[in-house]
Formats: C-alpha cells, structure tokens, sequence
C-alpha cells in the first residue's frame, strides 16, 4: 500500500471511522442525544452511498469510562468489561439512527451477546462491508487494558482499511493542550514517532505503534463540524494527517 502525503490525503474506498462516546452526547451530561447521532449517521450514510465501504469502531465514555472507574479503586479489568459493555449501547443507537438514514447495518461484537448483535468475525465483517452494509464494532478488543483507541487500529488493519479516520471534539493533533495553552500549534501532517516521542495525546501509544507497524494512515479531525465526517470519510484532508515521517 501506498500511504499518502500532506499533499496527498487518503481518498479511502474502505475506511475505519473511530466515534469517541463523548461524540454522542452533544450538550448533555450523560448519556446518548439522539439528534446528535442522527447527524452523525446521516454524514456516514452519505458516503456510504457514495459507495464508501464505512466501518466503525465507538466507545463508551459517555456512559462509562473504566480508566476513570479504576482510578477511584474499581478493579481495572472489571471497569474496562463495564466500559465495553458501554460501547455496545452506543453502537445499537448507532445502527437504529444509520439504518433510519438509509444505510444497512450490523453490529458486530467483540463479547458475545448473540441476542443483540453479531459476534465479531474478522472474515464476516468483511463480507458485510463488500455487500454494501455499514459495520459497527463493539466492545474495544474484547479485552481489558485497552482502549477503543487501539481496538479501531486493530480493526482497521484486520479488514484492510485504507485509513483511519478518528473524529474528536479538536480540530487535528496540537503541539501542546489548546484548552490550556492558547497559542498551541496544529498539525497539518506529522509522523508517528514524533507523535509516540512528543507524547502528544492524539490517541494512546499502543494504537501509535500498531498503526506505524501496518503503515495504516490516521486522519484526527473535529466532528462537531456539520459535514466533517463525510468530507474525511470522501478523503478530503482535513484537521491532521499522522502517518510516515514529515520531509525534512
């Protein structure tokens, strides 16, 4: 595979979009606000009419984050299944407001839970995504100490996505806190070992270095932007490119 330059995003036919859960609260405190997840799911509907092959990777930190649970003294592995279980909530939203935008979906899952959703089976995920279907997985990896971060990148390269697309509430990856330093720099295109040596907090360092393995591309952008997510999911560059390193 080839991986794009700055000048040179990738126009994906198969992309992994990551949907932190926060993405689904809008302006509430808790929980998922439909209206919210609707205008999401409309933006992947439309590219997947495009004929984009749209697969999806959500976390639970609107409903439960397990890092924070077992920084209070919650046992670590019983917080994270706690936060997987989170995720499957989220996706199920996630597939009720695609499917009311038109575009079939299945919810896969990395913990069995037959009743609700499929279970995740790299070779049927990818037969779901080449028959035109929108692919929500759930439950992060299936494992605790890790975070759907790592579970999307771990997705990403299992079905041979083109990219990763992660849609975050910044506008791309900063040299510093922009929330905390106002004159922060932003990124158009940075590699991955200067993102794993400057500690930036784009997304955790196990997804950094599986990604820089797999040389599979990482696109950090803002979703809060009406049409973000089919502009990235359509390849337009957008917020920052993470991928190999920056010309000198």
């Amino acid at each position: 595979m080839t991986v794009p330059s700055a000048a040179d995003p990738p126009a994906a036919r198969r992309a992994l979009l990551k949907l932190s859960g926060e993405a689904l609260l809008g302006e509430r405190p808790y929980g998922i606000d439909p209206d919210v997840a609707r205008r999401l799911a409309r933006e992947a509907a439309a590219a997947h009419a495009d004929g984009i092959q749209v697969a999806i990777v959500v976390g639970g930190g609107n409903i439960f984050r397990g890092l924070a649970a077992a920084s209070s003294g919650m046992d670590r592995a019983t917080a994270d299944y706690m936060g997987m279980l989170a995720t499957v909530m989220n996706g199920l939203a996630l597939q009720d407001a695609l499917e009311q935008a038109g575009a079939p979906t299945r919810v896969m899952s990395a913990i069995a839970m037959n009743e609700i959703c499929e279970p995740y089976i790299r070779r049927r995920a990818v037969r779901h995504l080449e028959k035109g279907r929108v692919v929500v997985m759930v439950a992060g990896t299936g494992n605790p100490y890790f975070t759907t971060d790592t579970a999307a990148t771990l997705r990403a390269v299992e079905i041979g996505a083109q990219v990763i697309l992660k849609a975050t509430r910044v506008d791309g990856v900063y040299d510093a806190d922009p929330e905390r330093e106002p004159g922060a720099q932003r990124y158009t295109h940075i590699g991955y070992t200067d993102v794993l040596a400057h500690r930036l907090q784009a997304l955790d360092a196990t997804a950094v270095s599986l990604a820089m393995d797999n040389r599979m591309p990482i696109v950090v952008f803002d979703m809060r932007v009406d049409g973000n997510i089919l502009r990235a999911l359509r390849g337009e560059m957008i917020g920052t490119l993470i991928s190999d390193e920056v010309p000198a």
